[in-house]
C-alpha cells in the first residue's frame, strides 16, 4: 500500500484528506502536528510501521510493518459542537467503531465488547486500543485526536512479559489471514456513521450493550488513590461507569486515566 493506493481505496469516505506513512512515531503525534498547522477536518494519517506507538497512561503500543493497523483522525475543534462531556466520549466512538466494523464482517467469529473505556476484547483478551486526545488553546478546543490500533497477524502482538492485559489479533481468532485495509475502512466507515450522534441516548445504549465484564467483579485504579473493587452495574446516561463496591455502595466512575481488569473472587 501507498499514500496513491490508499487514496484510492477510501475514496468514497468524506475524509479531509489521508497521509500515509510507511513509517513514523506516532500517528497521534503526527495528526497533531498537522491538525495544528491548519489540517482538515477528517484528516487521516495511517502508518503501515509505528515505532513510539502509545496508550492511554503513555503505555507503549507495539505497531510491526505489515502486520497491524495504526490511524488517527482529526476532528477539527471549530467543527465540532460538543460539550466537554461529549468530548470525553470520543474514545468511546472509536471502540465503538470498531466493534461494530468487525461484527459487520465476523460476526459469528469475533463477539467484540468494549472494556471500558477504550479497549476492545474478544474472548476477555484484548484486541484493539484506542486513544483521544484533546488539544486546547486557552479554553477554545483547537482538535481532539482520535487513534486507533489494531491486532490484525499474530506477529503484532508484543511479548507476553510486555503486556499488561492479555492479546489476541484478528488473523488468530478467525484462523485465517485477515486484509487490514478492507478492516480499515470498515472501521472509519462506522466511526463517521456514529460520529453525528456522539453522546445521543442511541450512542451511549450501544455502547453500553458491548459493554465487558457486566456483572462481574474487577479492580479500577487511577494511580491517585487505592485500586477500587467492585462489581460493574452498567453505565449512566454520560457514560461513567456504574460500579457497586463490596459494601452495597454505588460509585460512578468518569472518564479518564483509569485501569481496569476482572478480578477472581473464588
Amino acid at each position: 500500500m501507498d499514500q496513491i493506493e490508499l487514496e484510492q481505496y477510501l475514496h468514497k469516505l468524506p475524509l479531509g484528506a489521508i497521509r500515509y506513512y510507511d513509517r513514523v512515531g506516532s500517528t497521534n503525534d503526527e495528526a497533531a502536528r498537522w491538525a495544528a498547522a491548519g489540517g482538515p477536518h477528517l484528516g487521516l494519517v495511517v502508518a503501515d510501521e509505528q515505532t513510539a506507538g502509545r496508550g492511554r497512561l503513555n503505555r507503549h503500543w507495539y505497531t510491526p510493518a505489515g502486520l497491524a493497523l495504526a490511524f488517527s483522525l482529526i476532528l477539527q475543534g471549530r467543527r465540532l459542537s460538543f460539550s466537554q462531556e461529549t468530548i470525553s466520549q470520543i474514545t468511546a466512538l472509536g471502540a465503538l467503531a470498531v466493534c461494530d466494523a468487525l461484527n459487520q464482517d465476523f460476526s459469528t467469529q469475533i463477539p467484540t465488547q468494549i472494556k471500558w473505556p477504550n479497549d476492545v476484547v474478544a474472548g476477555r483478551r484484548k484486541l484493539a486500543g484506542v486513544l483521544a486526545e484533546a488539544h486546547w488553546q486557552g479554553q477554545a478546543l483547537q482538535a481532539v485526536i482520535l487513534g486507533i490500533g489494531i491486532n490484525v497477524a499474530p506477529d503484532s502482538l508484543p511479548a507476553p512479559e510486555e503486556l499488561d492485559f492479555p492479546a489476541a489479533c484478528l488473523s488468530d481468532l478467525l484462523g485465517q489471514d485477515v486484509d487490514r485495509w478492507k478492516v480499515l475502512c470498515r472501521v472509519l466507515e462506522k466511526l463517521f456513521g456514529w460520529l453525528p450522534r456522539l453522546g445521543e441516548p442511541a450512542f451511549i445504549q450501544a455502547w453500553e450493550q458491548r459493554l465487558a465484564f457486566r456483572g462481574e467483579w474487577v479492580q479500577v485504579s487511577t494511580g491517585l488513590q487505592p485500586p477500587l473493587e467492585g462489581q460493574i452495574l452498567g453505565m449512566n446516561p454520560n457514560g461513567s461507569l456504574r460500579l457497586q463496591l463490596p459494601g452495597g455502595e454505588e460509585r460512578e466512575l468518569l472518564i479518564g486515566d483509569i485501569h481496569l481488569r476482572p478480578v477472581d473472587r473464588l
